[in-house]
């Protein structure tokens, strides 16, 4: 990064710091109410950890902050709650007569606690908006990501998604290598397993010993923690949802792919689709055999179902029907060299109706329907790039839509290479 690009990125930080002070000028008072609501009522300790970096990054991309900045500023403002003495938090236990002691959890009172992280981090901003210290404001390589969802014919939106260019920043990851985190979670039976998913594997996958020897035992250790967690909330609050997922890192010159069920990752390269995965489903002959060595049973009730209920074969949940709907994830790694154009991840409501061979043809469509609307080479210019990647994105769920899906649609692009680019090779491609 040049000195000019890190100088405007440092007068951006001052810019929103200046902003944000002038909304929070001092602490919140006690009893007030919160700017942002927490995600739960009651959260563990090892929960707070996510649930407070996602309220956060909430209430700062709700006021436009710089990206590498909100990730600074949370990741100082939970250092410091970690270090406070939490048990004024604590919730009364409420043991039930069938729980045995040794699966008694900490529950804190999640308002009062967040109180507690807001005002760490608007001491934080407070302070770093009068003297402004050395950040590693530079974001990642890979930074320009579009995403769009819609609910579709469901009369519930269940799924959730997370673009994380500056995971080091968040995680206060100090070595040599650049990693961005994507994700889609695909919800059923109710978004909570997809709202947790979202909120804490990330987490999970940050604090994983093998994150940086070897990246996909890290991944398919957090996606068991992840499981496990929703485990013990699950029980405390009788949910019954379960989420398919599938998640991106791109570390260094790698890009590990993990997922569980049917929701899937593209990448595209010099304008042909890599495969890079393998989805879950319950008529899949590994999957089937699993599960019938197991004792389950695969039966078509308008779809393949497992057991006659869930239609996946492995998620993030679903502990009623658990093991034959796995928690176990699988990965994949591959190099990174340089000439891949994008990452595509999507929820089976898109792949539903379109085929991930078709994923070229459809972007590059989207590109030069919005791109070059009149046949010429020139960004319209009430586009930005930005924008013409938004557009990109919302087009390609259209594209389902128009194909027949009627589930939940989210499409996430993560381009990997300028947009003229994709343009030039895909226009090769296409002849």
């Amino acid at each position: 990064m040049s000195k000019t690009q890190l100088t405007e990125m440092e007068e951006e930080a001052r810019c929103f710091l200046g902003r944000f002070v002038e909304e929070f000028p001092a602490a919140l008072e006690e009893g007030s109410p919160l700017p942002v609501s927490p995600l739960s009522c009651k959260v563990s300790l090892e929960e707070l950890h996510g649930e407070s970096l996602e309220l956060g990054l909430r209430l700062l991309a709700a006021r436009s902050a710089p990206s590498g900045l909100s990730a600074l500023l949370c990741q100082a403002a939970l250092s410091q709650l970690l270090k406070n003495d939490l048990s004024p938090f604590h919730c009364l236990q409420e043991t039930e007569a069938n729980q045995e002691e040794e699966e008694q959890v900490v529950l804190l009172q999640s308002e009062a606690v967040q109180h507690l992280f807001l005002n760490k981090l608007i001491h934080v901003a407070l302070a770093w908006h009068k003297d402004l210290p050395k950040l590693s404001l530079s974001t990642s390589r890979i930074s320009h990501c579009s995403v769009h969802s819609i609910k579709n014919t469901r009369r519930k939106m269940e799924d959730k998604h997370l673009a994380l260019a500056e995971f080091n920043q968040l995680f206060g990851i100090q070595d040599e290598v650049e990693r961005s985190y994507y994700a889609v979670f695909d919800g059923h039976g109710g978004v909570d397993a997809a709202i947790y998913s979202a909120t804490h594997l990330h987490v999970a996958l940050s604090k994983e010993e093998t994150l940086q020897s070897d990246t996909s035992m890290a991944f398919k250790a957090a996606f068991k923690h992840t499981d496990d967690m929703f485990r013990g909330k699950a029980k405390r609050e009788r949910l019954r949802s379960g989420s398919t997922a599938v998640a991106v890192l791109i570390h260094g010159q790698e890009l590990t792919v993990a997922w569980l069920g049917d929701s899937q990752a593209v990448l595209v390269k010099k304008g042909q689709v890599v495969t890079l995965m393998n989805p879950h489903k319950p008529e899949r002959e590994d999957e089937k055999q699993r599960i019938e060595d197991l004792g389950g049973c695969i039966t078509f009730i308008g779809c393949w179902r497992v057991n006659g209920t869930y239609a996946v074969s492995r998620a993030i949940g679903d502990f009623d029907q658990k093991p034959y709907v796995s928690g176990d994830a699988d990965c994949s790694t591959i190099p990174l060299l340089g000439d891949e154009d994008y990452v595509l991840l999507a929820c089976d409501g898109f792949f539903d109706a379109i085929n991930p061979s078709e994923v070229p043809f459809l972007v590059l469509d989207a590109l030069q329907q919005t791109l070059d609307p009149d046949g010429g080479r020139d960004t319209p210019p009430e586009h930005s790039e930005d924008s013409v990647r938004q557009r990109v994105a919302e087009k390609l769920v259209g594209y389902a839509k128009a194909g027949g899906s009627s589930d939940n649609i989210t499409v996430m692009l993560v381009f990997l290479r300028p947009l003229d680019q994709l343009l030039t090779t895909g226009a090769a491609q296409a002849t």
